[in-house]
């Protein structure tokens, strides 16, 4: 046996152990993939109860503009299962702004007003001005004994004396004067006026408000008496700022709790912090977990991620994630009464029936609906509500998920070998990935292998938080281009088939189905595994919560897109050239370079960089929402199915992979492109489903198996169109309708 003989078969003993060695890396870290995957699943099986808490000020407000009064209405809804009410505790705003004798203002607005002094007690006016006062205090007048004892009661025991100046009612006033700072002072805007002295303009702002007009104040005893009178549960809401949020404070919230022996079962905090988070964030940790009470946090209005709220998340954490997702009904999700053409309130109902099935939201704060015509208007009519709650729970019913006592998420947390498998798995699957271009001789392979397993393998030691993130971002990427990959070569195959003639195999248009059918069950396969293993390394309650997010949703939509060119050029080449299909080769760049650019390239380019742009701005509806014929749709797929499918996947990817198939054994290089980036954003968009991590999975599979079955059906539909326009425009050929161009 000659050297070179010997050469070649040590080379390929070589190439061939990498390629087992790649397939078990991959086999393995699916296998740990699944068994993450799991886990999870248990967990979000195991979290199937919701509730309601209703707001007692807009169901106060809604009493007012109907026959009836508020304990009516609380009864009502609690003959519709709703059994928690949420109260906010007063603020020196709410007291102003109500019929209680109390009034406030910042000294820097009262003092514009003439007089101001004169109005005030004598004896009080000597006291500040004794005391001293700047623009940034809160002056607070009380008009009746009652009034004064609540808030300075409130005020010592939760800022303390050292803050306040205080004097008891008498004469028909109380007073108080809160010392304050520009850390709490709220101001207009810049704007510019003219200088009388210096000529030009000098941009000024004004004090217009203080944090300190929304601290909280207490519980206000009618309102809870109404609520418990109801049987209803009191779910205090305090508003916390920092600054003026103490241990003392926190401590003085809680006991305002149990003065009406109330024991929450959720603790929805408003305002920017925790109670306490100053310097008692222990103290809230401790009550909460000594009397089970569930944190909640609050999704953000564009209904991703939470919002923000001082101390919120750590509570979560260290609570073990005895957490529930909150979804409150914003005032824009309030007004959609007769929204999209409905008789009703059918589109907030699908608006809530959306955050509890596919954003683990556990926790409804209802909001009474108001007129989309008169946006302070409220419904009025009883039955409007009970209709709207009844269809809501049967259609949560037809999920497993019950109306009840919320259910936290369970901590499940993914163990780090699971992990740090799958990591190892996403280098195999990177490197699988770009041996299928780059000729790489074997030991090559082997030190780009062993270079990846030990950076993956110390990536969880040195930036723990992000490797996991970046592990899923990668196996993203590699098994959406690995998909690509399959359509480009499945593609090809049928190119270099035997060309058309009588009789010919693969012309006929059940033919094309099925080959499109089989081309889209295969890279969807491919997809699907990529979506599972995007999320199996980050299927925490941290993310199922939606505490923690995954980065990256743009990259891995965008890039596998871009990865198709790359894979036509390996595949097909650009020119006639080509030489190794499968390999990109320096020629299929050269030649794609030296492309002469014509005028119909230009405006196709166009074309598809507007649907690119619009792709883009469509992606998590955060520029271009989806219109109402479309949401009109959605909704309909949505009642008749257990999870409705994507509309981009099976209207428009997955009959475009379909038709590359068409195009390929037609020999339509243009239309192979064109179908085969297209099919390439459905492929995306099933890896993107899983990177909601907040979706339960089982969601997420069922929602992609329609999408498939419907694009099949829309794929045949697409081809039968195709083929005849095909058809029709070869005949047309044939009768020399189209001029031939001259030489």
């Amino acid at each position: 046996m000659t050297p070179g003989i010997v050469k070649r078969s040590k080379r390929g003993i070589a190439a061939t152990a990498l390629a087992i060695a790649l397939a078990v890396l991959i086999g393995v870290s699916v296998a740990s993939g699944f068994y993450a995957l799991a886990g999870r699943f248990g967990a979000e099986s195991r979290n199937k109860t919701y509730d309601i808490v209703l707001d007692y000020e807009e169901t106060a407000a809604l009493a007012k503009q109907s026959p009836h009064d508020v304990s009516w209405w609380l009864g009502q809804f609690k003959d519709m299962k709703i059994n928690k009410a949420g109260l906010a505790e007063e603020s020196l705003k709410s007291l102003t702004e109500s019929d209680y004798p109390v009034t406030a203002s910042v000294m820097g607005v009262l003092m514009k007003e003439l007089n101001w002094r004169e109005r005030l007690a004598e004896d009080w006016a000597r006291a500040i001005e004794r005391h001293g006062f700047d623009s940034y205090d809160v002056m607070v007048s009380m008009g009746s004994a009652e009034a004064y004892d609540f808030v300075a009661r409130a005020l010592t025991e939760r800022y303390g004396a050292d803050r306040v100046l205080l004097r008891p009612y008498a004469e028909g006033a109380g007073y108080a004067l809160i010392d304050s700072d520009p850390r709490m002072t709220l101001y207009t805007p810049k704007y510019k006026e003219q200088d009388s002295k210096g000529g030009g303009f000098i941009e000024l702002i004004d004090i217009t408000d203080s944090k300190i007009m929304y601290l909280s104040l207490g519980l206000l005893p009618e309102k809870v008496k109404t609520i418990q009178a109801s049987g209803m549960e009191v779910i205090p809401r305090t508003a916390s700022y920092d600054y003026w949020n103490s241990e003392r404070y926190a401590r003085a919230v809680i006991a305002g709790y149990e003065r009406f022996g109330i024991k929450p079962s959720y603790f929805i905090v408003a305002g920017e912090s925790v109670p306490g988070f100053d310097d008692g964030l222990g103290f809230i940790e401790g009550y909460l977990r000594e009397n089970g009470v569930k944190t909640g946090i609050i999704e953000d209005t564009t209904q991703l991620q939470n919002i923000e709220q001082h101390g919120i998340l750590e509570l979560a954490k260290d609570s073990g994630y005895n957490t529930v997702r909150v979804f409150s009904v914003w005032n824009y999700i309030q007004n959609r009464y007769q929204y999209y053409g409905y008789k009703g309130a059918e589109e907030i109902e699908n608006t809530l029936f959306r955050a509890v099935v596919e954003r683990n939201v556990r926790v409804i704060y209802y909001k009474p609906i108001r007129e989309l015509k008169d946006l302070h208007t409220y419904i009025t009519d009883v039955d409007d509500y009970k209709g709207m709650f009844a269809n809501l729970e049967a259609r949560l019913a037809k999920h497993g998920i019950s109306l009840g006592e919320a259910s936290p998420m369970e901590d499940y947390r993914v163990p780090f070998l699971l992990k740090l498998l799958m990591a190892w798995g996403c280098v195999a699957a990177a490197l699988l990935l770009l041996q299928f271009f780059f000729p790489l001789a074997p030991s090559a392979r082997l030190v780009l292998l062993a270079l990846g397993l030990a950076a993956s393998s110390a990536s969880f030691y040195v930036m723990p938080n992000s490797a996991e993130l970046v592990v899923s971002l990668v196996n993203a990427l590699a098994y959406a281009c690995l998909s690509v990959v399959f359509i480009t070569s499945v593609a090809k195959k049928r190119f270099d088939m035997a060309p058309y003639a009588p009789g010919a195999p693969g012309f006929g248009l059940p033919a094309a189905v099925g080959a499109g059918a089989v081309a889209l069950l295969g890279a969807t396969a491919i997809a699907l595994l990529g979506g599972l293993m995007t999320a199996a390394p980050l299927s925490s309650a941290s993310y199922m919560l939606e505490i923690d997010i995954f980065r990256g949703v743009k990259a891995a939509q965008l890039l596998p897109i871009l990865f198709f060119v790359v894979a036509y050029l390996a595949y097909f080449g650009f020119g006639k050239n080509k030489r190794k299909v499968g390999r990109l080769e320096f020629n299929d760049i050269r030649d794609l370079m030296n492309t002469p650019i014509k005028i119909w390239m230009l405006l196709m380019g166009a074309v598809v960089g507007a649907v690119g742009m619009y792709y883009i701005m469509r992606t998590g509806h955060e520029v271009i929402t989806a219109s109402r014929v479309e949401m009109l749709f959605r909704n309909d797929l949505e009642n008749l199915l257990p999870a409705r499918p994507r509309t981009k996947e099976f209207l428009f990817a997955f009959p475009a992979v379909m038709l590359t198939m068409y195009a390929a054994r037609r020999r339509l290089r243009f239309w192979t492109v064109i179908f085969g980036i297209s099919g390439v954003v459905g492929l995306t968009s099933v890896v993107n489903t899983f990177m909601h991590l907040r979706t339960p999975l089982y969601l997420g599979l069922i929602r992609t198996g329609f999408s498939v079955a419907f694009g099949i059906v829309a794929g045949l539909v697409a081809l039968a169109l195709f083929d005849l326009l095909y058809k029709g425009y070869l005949r047309m050929k044939k009768a020399g309708f189209f001029p031939k161009a001259s030489k």
